[in-house]
C-alpha cells in the first residue's frame, strides 16, 4: 500500500497544478508571454482539470464512468501540449503539431485498453505514455545541450529519470506481474506517484525559472547588441574593443579602425519613412558583413554611423577594406516598399597606437572622417600616420 492512498495523491496532484495555474494567472500578466509558455501555461490548466476530475471521480461526485476516460483524456492532452512546448521552446515549433497529433493518438490508445481491461491494462497504457511524453519533454531540454544553462540540464535529467520511474510501472505490470524481486508493484506504484508529483514541481517551477532565465540573457544581450541589425551597439564594440587597445601596446601586427557613416540619410527618413531607413540599416550592414574576415567585427554606434575593427590589418590595408565597402555601398541600391534607394557613405580610417585610449582614437578616425565629408562625401579618408609609421 502507499503511504498516500490513490485518492489523497490524486488530489495532491490536482491542487498542485491547479495552484501552478494559479501562480501563472499573476505571472508576468502585463506582459506579453512568449508561445511557448503560453501553451504550458494551458497544458498546467488541462492536467489541473484531469487531476481534478479523477479525484472527484475516486469521491464518487462524478460517476466513474465519465470521470476515469474524461480525466485520462484530459491529462493526456496535457501533457502531450507540455511536450509541444517544451519543443517550441527549445526553437523546434515545427515539432509541436506533431506532438499534439501524438497526443490524440494516445488517448485514443488509451480509450481501447480502457474497453478491454477497464482496470488492469488502463494503468499500464497511462503509465507507459505518460512517461513517453514526460521523455519526450526531456529531450527537448537537452536540444543544444552545449549551449544550455546549469538549470537547463539539471532539469533534462531530472524529468529523464522521473519519466522513466512513470513508464517502469506500466513495464512492470506487462512484463513482470508478480514484481521483480523486492521491487514489488505496490512499490513501483509509490515511486510512480512519487514521481508525478515531483515532475509537476519540477516541470512547474523549471519552466518558471527557465523563462526568467530566458528574459534575463534576452535583456543582457539588448544592453551590447542593436536590436534592428544584429551587431554589436556602443556599449558592445567599446567591449570588444577594450582588449585590442591593451594588445596596441606591444610589438606585433597593427590593428585598424575603420568608422564609416551614411550620407545624408536623413532624405531616407523624410522621403520613404523611418521603415524605409532601417531597410537601409540592415542592408549596409549586410553588404559590410560581406566584405570582412569572420575575425574582423562590425558595431553600430549611434544613429548611422558604424565602427569596423579589423585585427592585423595595416592603414593600407584598412582603406583597401573601406574603399571595397564604399564601392559596394554606392552600386547597390536598396529596394524599398516605395522605390529603390541609392546610398553612399563616408569613411574614416585609422591604426590603433600604444598611447591611444578610445577617446583619442575616435577622435582620430572621426577626424578623418569630417574630412571625407568635406571633401564631397561617398569618399575614404586616411587619418595622419604617427611618426613611428612614418
Amino acid at each position: 500500500m502507499m503511504t498516500l492512498d490513490a485518492s489523497t495523491m490524486v488530489l495532491v496532484l490536482a491542487l498542485g497544478n491547479l495552484s501552478l495555474v494559479a501562480l501563472l494567472t499573476f505571472f508576468e500578466q502585463n506582459t506579453a508571454r512568449p508561445g511557448a509558455l503560453a501553451a504550458w501555461s494551458l497544458s498546467k490548466q488541462t492536467q489541473g482539470g484531469a487531476w481534478l476530475l479523477l479525484a472527484l471521480g475516486d469521491a464518487g461526485v462524478v460517476p466513474a464512468p465519465l470521470a476515469i476516460p474524461g480525466g485520462y483524456a484530459l491529462l493526456l492532452a496535457g501533457v502531450a501540449v507540455e511536450a509541444g512546448a517544451s519543443w517550441e521552446a527549445a526553437g523546434r515549433a515545427g515539432w509541436r503539431r506533431p506532438t499534439l497529433v501524438l497526443g490524440g493518438l494516445a488517448i485514443l490508445a488509451f480509450f481501447v485498453c480502457y474497453l478491454i481491461d477497464e482496470e488492469g491494462l488502463r494503468g499500464v497504457a497511462a503509465s507507459l505514455l505518460l512517461g513517453a511524453f514526460y521523455l519526450s519533454g526531456a529531450v527537448a531540454l537537452a536540444v543544444r545541450w552545449g549551449e544550455a544553462s546549469l538549470l537547463q540540464r539539471f532539469l533534462a535529467l531530472v524529468t529523464a529519470v522521473l519519466a522513466l520511474v512513470v513508464a517502469a510501472r506500466g513495464l512492470s505490470v506487462l512484463l513482470l506481474p508478480g514484481g521483480w524481486g523486492w521491487l514489488t508493484n505496490d512499490l513501483l506504484g509509490q515511486l510512480s506517484a512519487a514521481a508525478l508529483y515531483l515532475l509537476m514541481l519540477a516541470n512547474g517551477f523549471g519552466m518558471l525559472l527557465l523563462a526568467r532565465e530566458r528574459a534575463q540573457r534576452a535583456l543582457a544581450r539588448l544592453e551590447v547588441v542593436d536590436p534592428l541589425t544584429d551587431v554589436p551597439n556602443r556599449r558592445g564594440f567599446f567591449n570588444a574593443l577594450a582588449p585590442w587597445m591593451a594588445l596596441a601596446r606591444r610589438p606585433g601586427l597593427p590593428t585598424a579602425l575603420v568608422v564609416l557613416d551614411l550620407d545624408q540619410f536623413k532624405r531616407v527618413n523624410d522621403g520613404y519613412g523611418h521603415p524605409a531607413g532601417d531597410v537601409v540599416l540592415r542592408h549596409v550592414v549586410e553588404l559590410c558583413k560581406s566584405q570582412l574576415r569572420d575575425s574582423d567585427l562590425l558595431g553600430r554606434l549611434v544613429g548611422v554611423e558604424f565602427a569596423i575593427l579589423l585585427p592585423r590589418t595595416n592603414l593600407d590595408e584598412a582603406s583597401l577594406v573601406a574603399e571595397r565597402i564604399r564601392a559596394a555601398i554606392a552600386a547597390t541600391p536598396v529596394k524599398s516598399e516605395r522605390a529603390m534607394i541609392t546610398m553612399t557613405a563616408s569613411f574614416g580610417v585609422t591604426t590603433l597606437r600604444p598611447e591611444d585610449s578610445t577617446v583619442t582614437l575616435f577622435q582620430r578616425a572621426d577626424e578623418a572622417l569630417l574630412e571625407a565629408k568635406r571633401e564631397g562625401r561617398n569618399r575614404v579618408a586616411r587619418a595622419a600616420p604617427a611618426m613611428a609609421e612614418v
